[in-house]
């Protein structure tokens, strides 16, 4: 079994949870570059192997389980880690995880929250699949081999990637968010090009190749660094700066995937030789996914990358959680796995499962297209909040190319919109100021209104329950449910501006970026014809009406929005704040939204009391979970965000 062993460096009981314990450790992997279920993962066979011909390495894992083995009921979720923070317990559990810095605890208490995953007696893997992470203690990785060629030399290539500060500086790491860059390969390259634009889909502005070069600012002086780029006059804030250059060294990227299968795969079928703590008792098995991972299970699929070595479905159901119509550059040479701008990105197409034709390039293809033809029963998710359709890929999971029609799903996908959400889970209370940067070394943005209140959690944990029952029982789950065009709530991003024209400072963008097609036999690719990407269409009170309406949107005291822009404090005034939404509440009284001239009425006009808005409240989240979309017991939660909501907007 390609999983060689376990090595435990940590055990302890969950605090808040008794009846489970964590195993915290590193798991080695040996695998066989030549196997069929290898094929696809680029540059395995360049990458160094041991005596008996394999390809090694290890990662970071930590493993949640009953502390009485009995108490497993079979199912375990795999923690797709994000830059190597865990997502399925903070976002399943509604609990916090940890913010790792430079001098944190590698290992602080696990937040269990309410406890739904181990109330279930489900099993928790999270498992390290990136190797590039910000050298901080704590982070959940991988030690990724690299490939050489022939002579045993690093490799060469060109890499293109993007960089942008909430403020003026003098030089920038050639990554994404702190992460490890690919060194330049020559400092005085002269045919590295620096550009920089003022929107993603906008015209650039090629920087001299004599202004800036492959070094840091250190104490007033200038360091020659491969890894850095140093501008004259600096860098300005909110600008958003395209460098491309040739870099060496490239770790064989597409072992992420290979190492999340095999993780999952000795779990259920691996025994104590091995280091399987809960040998027999495991027999399905989950991924969840959010944001950039979930991008990286969309890639899984795609590059059919599930089978392990013995031939077996290692992951029997995925949750997709917020990648949009994206992958990612998992699988490829000098790919950038921080690097999630939908302007950026390589491969797009094919966005929808089943397959499609792109009448512009004439490429034909379907991200299940593997799957389906060996005939997998893989069951997949793909969730979105409304953050990702404004971002302008999001729609094209579900239509075709230039967003003209509807598309046909397969029997194994759902495709589910959260209305009125933004990426996260919401930031209470409202701010327009994030409470704390997404990543250790990231920076805290700001908005123009509100960021988005509403916690989607709920839905995604209906999500996974019904994903269960659907593998296990073969309990059909819900119908997709997101914008169409077939009745009219799929529409141009523009033809929302008249809506918010109407409402008091609602800052409605000018300009609606959109990914295009991208000609990558240049480097920097060269910029085809957009893709027709699509919103919800929104009522009067400015909310989505496409998607699962949650109760805070059913029965409103604010329009929620999948966009915002970002604040002049940090640049870029007429960007959208990448990921974010806005809150944009109802005037309290009749007279308040007079005086502001806000058509939709107020508070005081919709609702006779705090009780009577509860109850309605109350019947709307019944009704969603009658539907199936969201759980009778988590109706409670639905009432309890409604009246915290209340109780913010009308004191």
């Amino acid at each position: 079994m390609p999983v060689t062993r376990f090595d435990v460096t940590l055990r302890r009981p969950l605090a808040g949870f008794p009846g489970y314990e964590e195993l915290k450790g590193r798991l080695h992997f040996a695998i066989d570059p030549l196997h069929e279920s290898n094929r696809h993962i680029t540059d395995v066979e360049l990458a160094p192997r041991d005596a008996a011909g394999r390809v090694t390495w290890d990662s970071d894992v930590s493993i949640l389980l009953p502390v009485d083995r009995a108490e497993c009921t079979g199912r375990v979720v795999l923690d797709v880690v994000n830059r190597g923070n865990t997502v399925a317990v903070p976002n399943f559990n509604r609990a916090t995880r940890p913010a790792f810095t430079g001098g944190s605890d590698p290992n602080p208490p696990i937040d269990v929250g309410d406890g739904f995953l181990m109330k279930l007696g489900w099993v928790v893997i999270s498992c390290g699949w990136q190797g590039d992470l910000p050298r901080v203690p704590g982070l959940i990785g991988m030690r990724t081999p690299e490939a050489r060629d022939a002579q045993g030399r690093p490799l060469r290539g060109r890499i293109y990637t993007q960089v942008q500060s909430t403020g003026p500086v003098a030089d920038f790491l050639l990554s994404d968010r702190g992460h490890v860059p690919y060194p330049a390969a020559d400092l005085a390259e002269p045919d590295a090009l620096l550009t920089v634009r003022d929107q993603p889909d906008g015209p650039a502005t090629t920087i001299a190749r004599e202004r800036w070069r492959f070094a840091r600012s250190e104490g007033g002086r200038i360091i020659p660094d491969a890894g850095h780029i140093l501008l004259e006059g600096g860098f300005e804030k909110g600008r958003l700066y395209q460098v491309t250059y040739t870099a060496a060294g490239a770790p064989v990227q597409g072992l992420a995937m290979a190492a999340l299968r095999e993780a999952v795969a000795w779990l259920k079928h691996g025994g104590a030789a091995e280091g399987n703590p809960a040998a027999g008792r495991l027999r399905w098995a989950y991924a969840y996914g959010r944001s950039q991972t979930g991008r990286l299970l969309r890639t899984l699929v795609y590059e059919d990358l599930n089978l392990d070595e013995q031939g077996r479905e290692a992951l029997d159901g995925v949750i997709a959680n917020v990648p949009g119509g994206m992958r990612g550059e998992f699988n490829q040479r000098f790919g950038q796995h921080s690097k999630d701008r939908n302007n950026m990105m390589a491969h797009l197409f094919p966005f929808t499962d089943q397959p499609a034709a792109d009448p512009e390039t004439g490429a034909k293809d379907a991200l299940h297209a593997r799957l389906d033809a060996r005939g997998s029963r893989l069951r997949v998710f793909y969730t979105n909040t409304s953050a990702e359709y404004h971002r302008g890929d999001a729609s094209l999971i579900h239509t075709d190319p230039d967003g003209q029609r509807d598309a046909v799903l397969g029997p194994y996908t759902r495709v589910y919109h959260f209305a009125g959400t933004e990426h996260g889970l919401g930031i209470w209370p409202p701010t327009d100021i994030q409470t704390a940067p997404a990543d250790p070394t990231g920076p805290v943005e700001r908005s123009q209104n509100l960021r988005g209140v509403v916690d989607y959690s709920p839905l995604l944990r209906a999500c996974l329950v019904h994903l269960d029952r659907w593998v296990v029982e073969g309990i059909e789950p819900p119908p997709s449910r997101h914008p169409r065009l077939a009745d009219g709530t799929a529409v141009p991003p523009d033809r929302l501006a008249a809506a918010f024209a109407r409402i008091p400072a609602a800052r409605y963008p000018r300009h609606n970026p959109r990914p295009r097609r991208l000609d990558w036999t240049t480097m920097p690719p060269t910029p085809g014809r957009a893709f027709g990407s699509l919103v919800s269409a929104v009522d009067g009170d400015g909310n989505e009406t496409g998607g699962i309406v949650l109760p805070e949107l059913a029965v409103p005291l604010a329009a929620h929005t999948g966009w915002n822009l970002r604040h002049p404090d940090i640049g870029g005034a007429e960007q959208l704040l990448v990921f974010a939404g806005a809150t944009i509440p109802f005037a309290r009284t009749r007279a308040e939204r007079e005086a502001s001239g806000d058509p939709r009425p107020s508070i005081a006009e919709r609702y006779a009391s705090r009780a009577a808005y509860l109850d309605r409240v109350r019947e709307a989240a019944r009704a969603l979970a009658r539907e199936g979309y969201l759980l009778e017991d988590d109706v409670p939660l639905s009432v309890a965000a409604a009246g915290r909501l209340w109780d913010h907007f009308t004191r």
